[in-house]
């Protein structure tokens, strides 16, 4: 009998230490540590673009080619684009090849065209086609803007674009208004 209550007992003492392993053991075993970061973004002021004024070539003769100056307030075209402050933009100006009349615009066109130089960009908010500030950049090609710094002159946070070109009326151009959209794209690049 004696056998078989220290079988018992061992039975006993290995199941007691069987469940104080179970109750103990995870708790030693391992060791844990906990952290928490957050997920943060600040979103970006909406791009507002404006044409302020148009490309204005005024009176034009027949056959003879006229200029509008970037420079000259009431001949430049002006965009703006306001947005925030000392972030990369991108510019694109989608130019036509041909101002049309109204009347007929399939076949009364007026050629225009755009040199390396017809574009000036300025960032102050008191720029204007005339008066440019510290940090513009002038005659540049306007179909290749690029991409630029809006101004950080809080609160517009802007940009200006000033644009000229020259007609092309030939000997015989039909007489009447010509007209043609000037696109102009911004978009934050995320630089």
């Amino acid at each position: 009998m004696r056998d078989f209550t220290y079988k018992r007992i061992s039975v006993a003492l290995l199941l007691a230490a069987v469940i104080a392993m179970f109750l103990v053991g995870p708790g030693t075993v391992s060791a844990q540590e906990m952290s928490t970061g957050q997920a943060t973004a600040t979103v970006l002021a909406v791009l507002v673009v404006t044409a302020e004024a148009d490309l204005q070539f005024g009176d034009v003769m027949q056959g003879v080619p006229k200029t509008a100056s970037k420079i000259v307030v009431g001949e430049a075209g002006e965009f703006k684009v306001v947005g925030e402050g000392g972030k990369e933009v991108s510019l694109d100006l989608d130019l036509p090849a041909f101002l049309w009349n109204g009347t007929n615009p399939n076949e009364d066109r007026l050629a225009i065209s755009f040199s390396s130089t017809d574009a000036d960009i300025a960032i102050t908010a008191a720029s204007t086609p005339a008066v440019h500030g510290a940090g513009d950049t002038n005659d540049l090609n306007p179909a290749a803007l690029g991409n630029r710094i809006l101004g950080a002159a809080a609160p517009d946070n802007l940009l200006w674009v000033f644009l000229g070109g020259t007609v092309h009326p030939t000997v015989d151009q039909r007489a009447g208004s010509y007209s043609a959209d000037i696109v102009f794209t911004a978009a934050y690049t995320g630089l």
